[in-house]
């Protein structure tokens, strides 16, 4: 699973890196990937879908993906903004929802969360959810709540995990990070694989362990539902 924000067409040497990262794709054979800051141009508001980024990802591709997409709000004055996942699996689901309280095209804090339903070999039945939260102070909170709702509304018992990815503009033991871990039944899966030890510290609420996340400067994350049988 990949998950990357694509920063809107905002890069120097843009065309070059938007191939750098369907190589990368193609070179690590990633199944799932979720992309944020998915831009096409603005249109009048119409957009242009030859423009859009997640598109001109998937045309670099080596095998065929299916793309799933939506946006959410007009970005850097000059953009439809929003979030995709691509998929090598076929989509048995698909929805999109805003999860912030405006849904006016014009505020930057109206944030869409688009999810997909996909069956794995070996692995069973996935819901993945690509989103981009505002920071703690511009109604992370909130988002969050509602996205987590719509996560725990769509998990069946025939499915074996929910992932939630993307950039959640939170760092690591902060404010946001607390009210994720200690509010949610999500975890924080790069953490889970790489340092357990500080995964367990945070699962119990040890004291002191937001100290030990101070030098992670993380804010994209991938939060997979507690208890699931995926391993």
């Amino acid at each position: 699973v990949l998950t990357l924000n694509l920063h809107c067409y905002q890069e120097d040497n843009q065309d070059f890196k938007l191939s750098q990262v369907a190589r990368a794709i193609n070179e690590l054979d990633i199944d799932l990937v979720c992309l944020q800051e998915v831009a096409e141009n603005w249109n009048d508001g119409q957009g242009d879908w030859n423009s859009n980024a997640a598109k001109v990802i998937l045309e670099r591709l080596d095998r065929p993906y299916y793309l799933h997409t939506d946006w959410a709000h007009r970005g850097f004055d000059r953009y439809r903004e929003g979030v995709a996942v691509l998929s090598k699996h076929p989509l048995l689901k698909r929805d999109a929802r805003y999860v912030s309280p405006s849904q006016d095209v014009f505020d930057i804090h109206a944030r869409k969360a688009v999810m997909v339903q996909v069956e794995i070999p070996f692995f069973g039945r996935l819901n993945v959810f690509s989103a981009h939260l505002s920071w703690w102070k511009d109604g992370f909170k909130a988002q969050f709540d509602t996205l987590v709702h719509w996560a725990r509304q769509a998990h069946t018992r025939a499915v074996a995990a929910t992932l939630l990815c993307g950039d959640f503009n939170i760092a690591a033991g902060s404010e946001g990070y607390l009210h994720v871990v200690g509010s949610s039944d999500f975890e924080d899966q790069y953490l889970k694989s790489c340092c357990r030890s500080l995964f367990d510290e945070v699962r119990r609420q040890a004291p002191g362990w937001p100290r030990r996340l101070a030098e992670d400067p993380r804010i994209d994350y991938i939060w997979t539902r507690r208890g699931a049988p995926l391993r």
